[in-house]
């Protein structure tokens, strides 16, 4: 049977229409999703990569402020600059209010973890499109092959009877229709799959860099400074503080 697409699109019912650009639509969104994450994670990992070179020097030298101030120049590019710039911020502001570096190091351990998960949603979205298009566009193509076999009987019951020359055709792009789905869900499982643990990679890696972090400003290698936008603490602030 010779497969024309468009007479084929011509003689299908709205229902089984509506079916296919329903599955257009999300193959083509899951595209969508696809390159902007790669695109996200290239741009993402160069640029830290540019900014782990510009803050090697300061960290080096045991700088916070200076590195601080670098990290916060790329913190809107770079996911790792924003993570550095979050420790170390938080760090010298509990120093600021007479914390120890134990205590202020815990702190700082808390806030990189809800940066972290801030960062995780960002990381993950659009994410869902593809694995809702892999669990549905089944049952989208499945959904206009039974309108269109429907359509198929429909013809018979008018025509009062006819056989496989008749309706052969109608259920065979009936088909093509759960074929089609079937066509824009594997792959969508398969990408939902692969950028789920290249995204998880990366987030291991920035969870990673922000212990490190912490144990350096712990153990005295960096920080020790007081920002220059952190007022000293107030007596009222002294007094509510917990003992160490």
């Amino acid at each position: 049977m010779e497969l024309d697409i468009f007479e084929m699109w011509h003689k299908m019912n709205p229902i089984v229409k509506s079916a296919i650009v329903v599955l257009t639509i999300q193959g083509l969104w899951g595209i969508t999703v696809t390159v902007d994450r790669l695109l996200m994670l290239f741009m993402s990992k160069r640029r830290s990569k540019t900014f782990a070179q510009e803050v090697s020097e300061p960290m080096e030298r045991g700088d916070a402020i200076a590195a601080m101030g670098i990290a916060e120049g790329a913190a809107k590019r770079s996911h790792l600059a924003r993570f550095i710039y979050e420790g170390i911020k938080t760090f010298e502001e509990n120093l600021a209010l007479g914390m120890g570096r134990d205590r202020a190091a815990e702190f700082t351990k808390r806030n990189l973890e809800r940066t972290g998960e801030n960062l995780s949603m960002s990381l993950n979205k659009g994410l869902a499109v593809l694995a809702t298009t892999g669990s549905t566009a089944p049952f989208v193509g499945l959904l206009g092959t039974v309108f269109g076999i429907l359509g198929a009987f429909k013809v018979i019951g008018q025509d009062g009877g006819g056989g496989l020359s008749t309706i052969g055709p109608l259920i065979g792009e009936a088909l093509y229709v759960t074929g089609y789905g079937l066509m824009v869900a594997i792959p969508s499982v398969m990408l939902f799959n692969w950028l789920s643990g290249k995204i998880q990679k990366y987030e291991a890696g920035l969870a990673n860099a922000g212990s490190e972090l912490v144990d350096q400003l712990e153990a005295g290698a960096i920080g020790g400074g007081v920002t220059g936008d952190v007022e000293p603490p107030s007596a009222e602030q002294i007094a509510a503080m917990p003992a160490e």
